[in-house]
Protein backbone atom coordinates (compact mmCIF):
# COMPACT_ATOMS: atom_id res chain seq x y z
CA UNK A 1 0.00 0.00 0.00
CA UNK A 2 1.47 3.37 -1.04
CA UNK A 3 1.78 5.97 1.69
CA UNK A 4 -0.41 9.03 1.22
CA UNK A 5 1.42 12.25 2.16
CA UNK A 6 0.08 14.37 4.98
CA UNK A 7 -2.27 16.90 3.32
CA UNK A 8 -0.89 20.39 2.82
CA UNK A 9 -1.96 23.26 5.02
CA UNK A 10 -1.69 27.00 4.55
CA UNK A 11 0.91 29.06 6.31
CA UNK A 12 -0.07 31.62 8.91
CA UNK A 13 0.82 35.10 10.03
CA UNK A 14 1.99 33.53 13.27
CA UNK A 15 4.65 31.52 11.46
CA UNK A 16 5.81 34.63 9.65
CA UNK A 17 6.26 36.35 13.00
CA UNK A 18 8.19 33.32 14.28
CA UNK A 19 10.63 33.58 11.39
CA UNK A 20 11.12 37.32 11.87
CA UNK A 21 11.73 36.82 15.60
CA UNK A 22 14.35 34.15 14.97
CA UNK A 23 16.12 36.20 12.30
CA UNK A 24 16.39 39.08 14.76
CA UNK A 25 17.74 36.79 17.48
CA UNK A 26 20.36 35.50 15.06
CA UNK A 27 21.37 39.04 14.16
CA UNK A 28 21.88 39.83 17.84
CA UNK A 29 23.50 36.61 19.04
CA UNK A 30 25.01 35.11 15.85
CA UNK A 31 25.93 38.13 13.73
CA UNK A 32 28.84 36.41 11.99
CA UNK A 33 26.56 33.61 10.79
CA UNK A 34 23.64 35.82 9.78
CA UNK A 35 23.13 37.65 6.50
CA UNK A 36 20.60 40.37 5.98
CA UNK A 37 17.26 38.70 5.35
CA UNK A 38 14.49 40.05 3.15
CA UNK A 39 10.83 39.77 4.01
CA UNK A 40 10.33 36.75 1.74
CA UNK A 41 9.63 33.62 3.79
CA UNK A 42 11.81 31.29 1.73
CA UNK A 43 14.77 33.67 1.94
CA UNK A 44 14.31 33.95 5.69
CA UNK A 45 14.30 30.15 5.93
CA UNK A 46 17.62 30.01 4.07
CA UNK A 47 19.18 32.61 6.36
CA UNK A 48 18.03 30.68 9.41
CA UNK A 49 19.25 27.35 8.07
CA UNK A 50 22.71 28.82 7.66
CA UNK A 51 22.74 30.69 10.96
CA UNK A 52 21.49 27.70 12.97
CA UNK A 53 23.83 25.27 11.23
CA UNK A 54 21.10 23.15 9.69
CA UNK A 55 22.70 23.09 6.25
CA UNK A 56 26.16 22.00 7.38
CA UNK A 57 25.35 20.26 10.70
CA UNK A 58 27.41 22.74 12.71
CA UNK A 59 24.72 23.82 15.17
CA UNK A 60 26.15 26.58 17.36
CA UNK A 61 25.64 26.83 21.10
CA UNK A 62 22.47 28.85 21.47
CA UNK A 63 21.61 31.02 24.45
CA UNK A 64 18.36 30.60 26.38
CA UNK A 65 16.42 33.30 24.45
CA UNK A 66 16.35 30.96 21.44
CA UNK A 67 14.45 28.14 23.13
CA UNK A 68 10.85 29.38 23.09
CA UNK A 69 11.07 31.01 19.63
CA UNK A 70 12.49 27.81 18.15
CA UNK A 71 9.69 25.78 19.74
CA UNK A 72 7.10 28.19 18.36
CA UNK A 73 8.65 28.08 14.87
CA UNK A 74 8.76 24.27 14.89
CA UNK A 75 5.12 24.10 15.97
CA UNK A 76 3.77 26.74 13.60
CA UNK A 77 5.75 25.67 10.53
CA UNK A 78 3.07 24.31 8.16
CA UNK A 79 5.52 21.98 6.41
CA UNK A 80 6.08 18.63 8.21
CA UNK A 81 9.52 18.31 6.60
CA UNK A 82 10.90 21.82 6.88
CA UNK A 83 10.05 22.05 10.59
CA UNK A 84 13.10 19.83 11.11
CA UNK A 85 15.32 22.89 10.61
CA UNK A 86 14.01 24.24 13.94
CA UNK A 87 13.72 20.95 15.84
CA UNK A 88 17.30 19.80 15.23
CA UNK A 89 18.92 22.99 16.59
CA UNK A 90 16.55 22.81 19.56
CA UNK A 91 17.65 19.28 20.41
CA UNK A 92 21.32 20.05 19.77
CA UNK A 93 21.39 23.17 21.94
CA UNK A 94 18.89 22.36 24.67
CA UNK A 95 18.57 18.58 24.61
CA UNK A 96 16.02 16.18 23.18
CA UNK A 97 14.33 15.64 26.54
CA UNK A 98 13.62 19.33 27.10
CA UNK A 99 12.40 19.67 23.53
CA UNK A 100 10.06 16.69 23.85
CA UNK A 101 8.72 17.93 27.17
CA UNK A 102 7.90 21.28 25.56
CA UNK A 103 6.01 19.55 22.74
CA UNK A 104 4.13 17.40 25.24
CA UNK A 105 3.03 20.53 27.04
CA UNK A 106 1.75 22.06 23.81
CA UNK A 107 -0.13 18.88 22.89
CA UNK A 108 -1.90 19.09 26.25
CA UNK A 109 -2.62 22.82 26.45
CA UNK A 110 -2.15 24.45 23.04
CA UNK A 111 -4.69 25.63 20.50
CA UNK A 112 -5.71 23.11 17.84
CA UNK A 113 -3.18 24.46 15.29
CA UNK A 114 -0.49 24.29 17.99
CA UNK A 115 -1.43 20.72 18.96
CA UNK A 116 -1.26 19.66 15.33
CA UNK A 117 2.09 21.38 14.97
CA UNK A 118 3.45 19.71 18.10
CA UNK A 119 2.54 16.33 16.62
CA UNK A 120 4.34 17.18 13.36
CA UNK A 121 7.44 18.32 15.26
CA UNK A 122 7.42 15.25 17.53
CA UNK A 123 8.62 13.06 14.67
CA UNK A 124 11.95 14.91 14.41
CA UNK A 125 12.28 15.46 18.15
CA UNK A 126 12.25 11.72 18.86
CA UNK A 127 15.37 10.72 16.98
CA UNK A 128 16.59 10.29 20.57
CA UNK A 129 13.96 8.46 22.62
CA UNK A 130 13.07 8.28 26.30
CA UNK A 131 10.76 5.55 27.51
CA UNK A 132 8.91 7.74 30.00
CA UNK A 133 8.29 10.52 27.48
CA UNK A 134 7.26 8.05 24.77
CA UNK A 135 4.71 6.59 27.17
CA UNK A 136 3.37 10.02 28.11
CA UNK A 137 3.14 11.03 24.45
CA UNK A 138 1.33 7.86 23.41
CA UNK A 139 -1.27 8.27 26.13
CA UNK A 140 -1.77 11.98 25.48
CA UNK A 141 -1.89 11.52 21.70
CA UNK A 142 -4.36 8.64 21.99
CA UNK A 143 -6.67 10.75 24.14
CA UNK A 144 -6.28 13.71 21.77
CA UNK A 145 -7.10 11.68 18.69
CA UNK A 146 -10.24 10.21 20.21
CA UNK A 147 -11.63 13.31 21.90
CA UNK A 148 -10.53 16.15 19.61
CA UNK A 149 -12.61 16.30 16.42
CA UNK A 150 -10.36 18.85 14.70
CA UNK A 151 -9.35 17.24 11.39
CA UNK A 152 -5.83 18.66 11.20
CA UNK A 153 -5.10 17.55 14.76
CA UNK A 154 -6.25 14.03 13.95
CA UNK A 155 -4.29 13.96 10.69
CA UNK A 156 -1.09 15.08 12.40
CA UNK A 157 -1.44 12.93 15.52
CA UNK A 158 -2.26 9.66 13.78
CA UNK A 159 1.11 8.94 12.04
CA UNK A 160 2.96 8.96 15.35
CA UNK A 161 0.26 7.22 17.34
CA UNK A 162 0.91 3.69 18.58
CA UNK A 163 -2.16 1.57 17.89
CA UNK A 164 -0.92 -1.68 19.40
CA UNK A 165 -3.01 -2.36 22.52
CA UNK A 166 -0.06 -4.22 24.04
CA UNK A 167 1.73 -0.89 24.38
CA UNK A 168 -0.95 0.43 26.74
CA UNK A 169 -2.33 -0.62 30.12
CA UNK A 170 -5.49 -2.72 30.01
CA UNK A 171 -7.77 0.18 30.96
CA UNK A 172 -6.75 2.04 27.77
CA UNK A 173 -7.43 -0.83 25.36
CA UNK A 174 -11.01 0.39 24.67
CA UNK A 175 -9.57 3.82 23.79
CA UNK A 176 -7.19 2.21 21.28
CA UNK A 177 -10.10 0.33 19.71
CA UNK A 178 -12.09 3.57 19.53
CA UNK A 179 -9.18 5.37 17.82
CA UNK A 180 -9.03 2.63 15.19
CA UNK A 181 -12.80 2.77 14.71
CA UNK A 182 -12.79 6.55 14.30
CA UNK A 183 -10.01 6.44 11.72
CA UNK A 184 -11.51 3.55 9.75
CA UNK A 185 -14.96 5.11 9.53
CA UNK A 186 -13.91 8.74 9.13
CA UNK A 187 -14.91 10.54 5.91
CA UNK A 188 -11.30 11.76 5.48
CA UNK A 189 -9.34 9.67 2.96
CA UNK A 190 -6.01 10.29 4.69
CA UNK A 191 -7.17 8.97 8.07
CA UNK A 192 -8.77 5.87 6.55
CA UNK A 193 -5.65 5.14 4.50
CA UNK A 194 -3.17 5.80 7.30
CA UNK A 195 -4.84 3.67 9.95
CA UNK A 196 -4.67 0.58 7.75
CA UNK A 197 -0.90 0.97 7.51
CA UNK A 198 -0.61 1.20 11.27
CA UNK A 199 -2.81 -1.73 12.22
CA UNK A 200 -1.87 -3.99 9.31
CA UNK A 201 -0.94 -7.58 10.10
CA UNK A 202 2.91 -7.67 10.12
CA UNK A 203 2.72 -11.02 8.27
CA UNK A 204 0.79 -9.52 5.34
Amino acid sequence: MNLLPLPDRAGSETFGRCLAELVELCRVHLPVRTAEAPEDEEEQRIVLRRALGYLDHTCPDLPEPFFDPLVRAAVHDPDPSFNRQFVEPLCAAFGARRTQEALLGILATGTNPERAGAARAWYWATLETFDDLDDRWNRAALHEFVTNEDLDVRRCVLPGLTLDPAEYPTELHPLVAEAVRIARTHPDDYLRHRVELQVADPDD
